[in-house]
Formats: C-alpha cells, sequence, structure tokens
C-alpha cells in the first residue's frame, strides 16, 4: 500500500519526529518515563479503592490494572494525535513531506512508551495472580496480536482527530466530553460479567456494548493474560474489530483528501 512505502522511505524523518516527542516529553522531569508507569498505576490504585470500599465490586485487580494502562495508551494517542499537526504548524507550512508522518509518529512514540510500561504491568499482574496460586496464561505471547491492532485503532484515532482538529479547532473540546462518556462505557475499571448483571434480561445490550473497540481489546488482553477470563466470540465482538478495521481506513482516507489544505488553514 501507498501509506507503508510512504512511511519506509520516510523512515529517518519519522525515527526523529518519534525520537523528539520523547525526549521532549520526559525533558525537565525529574521522574522522566517513569510517569508512564505511574499515572496508570496511580488510576489503577485510585479505582481500586472505589470500586471496592465505596462500591464494593469485586473486580479482580489484575484486571483493573490491564484496562487502566490499555485505557492510557489509547487517552495518550488520541490528546497527542489531536494536535499532531496544529503542533507542528510551522513544519507543515514550511517543509515539504507527507503529513501523515506527524499522526503515525504520535502513535508510535506513545507505543514505545507502553511496550516499555507492558513490562511492569506484567510484572505486576504475575505477582498478583501468584498470591493466589494462579500464573499468567501461555497464550500471553500472542498479545503481541492485540497490541498490533490496538495500534492500529488508536492510528485510526489520531489520523481522524488530527485532521478535525485543523478545521475546528473546538474539537478539542468536543473530544473531552467524548472520552469522559466513553471511559464509563468501557470495561476499564470492570469486566463484562458486570455487564451482563447489569443488562440481565435484556441480551441486546451485551450485544450492543460490544460494538465498541476498546472493549473487545481490553477484554482480548485479559482473555490472553488472566486464567479464567474468556473472549466473548459474538456476532457483535467480530463485527467491531471489523468496524475498527473499516474506521482506520476511513480515516487514512479522510486524512490523505484533506492534508493538501493543512497550510491554509494553519
Amino acid at each position: 500500500m501507498n501509506v507503508f512505502r510512504t512511511i519506509y522511505e520516510r523512515r529517518e524523518l519519522l525515527a526523529n519526529l518519534v525520537s523528539r516527542d520523547l525526549k521532549s516529553r520526559y525533558k525537565g522531569s525529574a521522574l522522566g518515563f517513569l510517569w508512564t508507569l505511574l499515572t496508570p498505576l496511580f488510576m489503577a490504585v485510585i479505582y481500586v479503592f472505589f470500586l471496592r470500599m465505596l462500591v464494593g465490586r469485586g473486580v479482580p485487580t489484575e484486571e483493573i490494572i490491564i484496562g487502566v494502562f490499555a485505557w492510557q495508551y489509547t487517552m495518550q494517542c488520541v490528546n497527542n494525535g489531536m494536535s499532531a499537526i496544529t503542533g507542528n504548524a510551522n513544519l507543515v507550512k514550511k517543509v515539504r513531506f507527507p503529513r501523515i508522518i506527524l499522526p503515525v509518529a504520535a502513535v508510535l512514540s506513545n507505543l514505545v512508551g507502553y511496550l516499555l510500561s507492558l513490562v511492569v504491568q506484567f510484572a505486576l499482574v504475575a505477582a498478583l495472580l501468584a498470591a493466589r496460586g494462579e500464573t499468567l496464561q501461555p497464550a500471553s505471547v500472542a498479545v503481541v496480536g492485540i497490541i498490533v491492532f490496538h495500534s492500529l485503532f488508536n492510528l485510526g484515532l489520531a489520523l481522524l482527530l488530527s485532521c478535525a482538529n485543523v478545521f475546528f479547532r473546538d474539537t478539542q473540546h468536543l473530544v473531552g466530553v467524548i472520552v469522559n462518556a466513553w471511559f464509563f462505557v468501557s470495561p476499564v475499571m470492570y469486566n463484562l460479567s458486570f455487564v451482563d448483571q447489569v443488562a440481565r434480561g435484556a441480551p441486546w445490550v451485551s450485544h450492543s456494548y460490544l460494538l465498541n473497540p476498546l472493549a473487545v481489546i481490553i477484554t482480548g488482553y485479559r482473555a490472553l493474560i488472566l486464567p479464567g477470563a474468556a473472549f466473548p466470540w459474538q456476532t457483535a465482538a467480530v463485527g467491531s474489530v471489523l468496524a475498527a478495521l473499516a474506521f482506520v481506513a476511513l480515516s487514512y482516507v479522510l486524512f490523505e483528501r484533506l492534508e493538501k489544505y493543512f497550510a491554509d488553514m494553519l
């Protein structure tokens, strides 16, 4: 495909942009990369406290950790992807290069941080499981496939939002509202069994819930890593995967058609 050839031909520029993003992200920070780990860990601790101490939901801690780390990766891609073009206005207006490199670099820089954070995540989850006499699933090695799909979905978000933010500067405010709602309708701090309990007597609610790509992605991580967790092989889940891939393709087409106007709009 043309996009892969473009990325390959501009791989040096892409590597420089990823390196610049990673360096600027932790520049002047005393803890540096540790914030990539501390932020989702703090979120997980808070959610565990509220769920168990205040609400009393028996959601395993390891499921919350997996959900929060995956959610954090997507949100970082959303935030960095949204400013990928507007935040590089001088570069876009003065240098001729494929603009798609910018959102791709934003996703790749976050992917690097996510992969490093997964080392800590796996260690924590393994320790929590060992405390109960359990171990990680042998299928954990297949998490690579989920990461690839997750990253493609994040790239679709970055392409769409980076493009939208050029033409509609209210995009960031609208996205902030949508993200807050999206968090609660994604199984970040609960699992699908909780959804089934809430939707008891209305199976269509559970099926509709699986149309959320993050529901499928987070559940996929848990099914591969945790013993006893299962992936819902339902029509809605398969449809969600196909819809997510179609979304990435449509976002790419939209970006390609509108990138010629970026310099003028900036």
